[in-house]
Formats: C-alpha cells, sequence, structure tokens
C-alpha cells in the first residue's frame, strides 16, 4: 500500500469532503451546545449535506484527552463516547416533533483503534459510556433517523460495536485505502485461542471471521458498499441516506440496521449458518419456556 495513501487519522478532513462547503458547526446541534473540552477525541456537531441538516459525529486521532492519557490516536475513551450519546439524544430531541420524512440523518465517520481501557476508565464506568452511545444509536435508528457510518481507517473491536455498528447502513474505503475492520488482531486472536499465528494467517487469506480488510466485511454483509476513493464519498452518503429514508418510509426497518446485515450476509454468502442457529435456538428455547416462563 502507498504509504501517502491513507485517511487514517483524517477524520476532520473526512468531514470537510463530505458535507456541504464551510458548513459544518462543531458542538452545537439545534439548541443544544456540547462543550469542546469535554471529550476532545470526538467531533460532533452540524452540517449542511445538499442543504439539508445532518448531525456529524466523527474521531479526531490527532487529539490527546489530558485528562485520559489513553486516548488518542482515534481511541473512544468514556468522555468521548458520552458525548457522542449526547450528541445522538440532542438529535433525536430537536427534532423529536418532525415527521419521519425530516427526521435528520445522523453520519458516522470511523477511524477508531478501539476503546480506551486505561484502570481509571474501568473503574469509573467505561463500558456504561460505550453502551450509552449505542442504545443512542438504537434509539435514533427506531426513531426515524437515518444513520450512515462511513468507515475512513480502522474500525476495531468494542469501538466499533459503539461507534458504526447501530447503524442503518455501513459504507467503507477500499482496502486500497489500509481499511481494518475486525474484533481484535489476529496476534490477540491468538493468545486467546491458543492457535499458532501462521495458522491464523492462513485462514484470514479466505475466512471473513478472522480477515481485517472491508471487502471480506463486505461479503458478512457488515458493509453495504465499498466506497473505491475518499472523493466519493460524499455522493455514497447522499445516495444512502435517501435508500435508507425510503426503506423506512416503506417501513421495512427489518432490512437496516444489525439484523439487515445478517440478511445482506446470507445472501452475499458470508453468513450461511446465521438463519440455521437462530431457528435451532427458537426451536430449543420453545420445548423448555413454558417451564421458566410460568414458573
Amino acid at each position: 500500500m502507498d504509504e501517502e495513501k491513507t485517511m487514517i487519522g483524517r477524520g476532520r478532513d473526512a468531514i470537510d469532503m463530505i458535507v456541504d462547503k464551510d458548513s459544518f458547526v462543531e458542538g452545537k446541534i439545534g439548541e443544544f451546545e456540547l462543550d469542546p473540552e469535554y471529550g476532545p477525541g470526538s467531533v460532533v456537531g452540524t452540517a449542511k449535506l445538499e442543504g439539508q441538516e445532518v448531525t456529524v459525529i466523527a474521531n479526531d486521532a490527532q487529539a490527546f484527552n489530558e485528562r485520559f492519557p489513553v486516548v488518542f490516536g482515534g481511541v473512544i475513551g468514556m468522555e468521548e463516547a458520552y458525548k457522542m450519546a449526547n450528541a445522538v439524544y440532542d438529535t433525536i430531541a430537536a427534532d423529536k416533533d418532525k415527521p419521519l420524512s425530516e427526521k435528520r440523518a445522523i453520519v458516522l465517520i470511523v477511524d477508531t483503534p478501539g476503546n480506551g481501557p486505561g484502570k481509571l476508565e474501568e473503574i469509573a464506568g467505561m463500558n456504561k459510556a460505550t453502551g450509552s452511545y449505542q442504545l443512542a444509536l438504537a434509539e435514533a435508528r427506531k426513531t426515524g433517523h437515518p444513520i450512515i457510518a462511513m468507515v475512513i481507517g480502522r474500525a476495531i473491536s468494542g469501538a466499533f460495536l459503539c461507534h458504526g455498528l447501530q447503524a442503518d447502513q455501513i459504507l467503507a474505503l477500499s482496502k486500497d485505502w489500509g481499511v481494518m475492520i475486525h474484533v481484535m488482531p489476529l496476534t490477540s486472536i491468538s493468545r486467546i485461542t491458543k492457535m499458532d499465528i501462521e495458522r491464523l494467517e492462513e485462514l484470514s487469506k479466505t475466512n471473513p471471521v478472522f480477515a481485517a480488510g472491508s471487502d471480506f466485511f463486505y461479503k458478512l454483509g457488515g458493509v453495504q458498499e465499498i466506497v473505491p476513493e475518499p472523493e466519493n464519498m460524499r455522493e455514497y452518503i447522499i445516495k444512502h441516506i435517501a435508500e435508507v429514508k425510503k426503506l423506512k418510509a416503506e417501513g421495512k426497518f427489518e432490512l437496516l440496521g444489525p439484523w439487515g446485515r445478517g440478511i445482506l450476509g446470507e445472501e452475499r454468502g458470508g453468513r450461511t449458518h446465521r438463519i440455521p442457529a437462530i431457528k435451532k435456538l427458537d426451536e430449543e428455547f420453545a420445548a423448555v419456556s413454558d417451564k421458566y416462563i410460568n414458573a
């Protein structure tokens, strides 16, 4: 890969490449304002996309949170997660009286290597912070806001779980831009599973569970469409916002979000065992449910 051909660490640049020129207002959503000094690794605000207001939530991999030293390089720390969650809830509140067709879109720009795993963050409730952001996006999606995640660099581990995987649809730059989407590096998988790294490297060439590139996640249904170049991000996001709005207007919510990605993965041949596994679990639960539900 060309060393210069990357969008990693360029979350703020991506905002300018996507939204209408000079339209992004940081830290303000409707009547709500967010403290720019709080959660500096997250960038939130309002912009216009083809003249329509949208909420933008991005990583700033160039920022460093002095209060939490583990938060740098795009890491989503405790403050960052709460700030992102607040941005989503502010968006819901700003549009609460608007009809479905007028709910503003939420654009997530994803470039994160993970969450802030410091001891202080864990004690203070890091899991609650990221969980609140994940829940906020799920609520916004079900309320009718179109949510599009645009992966420009890294989308890894629990940080991607809260900042991306609750979107209606996920887009990603091509593997030529160094995009990495996976639960954890192969070195970590090796330590946990006790499998040789060489074996995992071999599996990663053909198995989408172990592979890191956007192509494999596309086969799993996780990525709706691969964006060839950064210059194409704006047009693809506009297209998919319109597509999501149409599906929601038709009441086809099952084709969006995590459930929709499962359906898409089956169609693409990447998740062939998902539906049979769900069916088997439902059957086994139905066979014993009376013993517990009516106990």
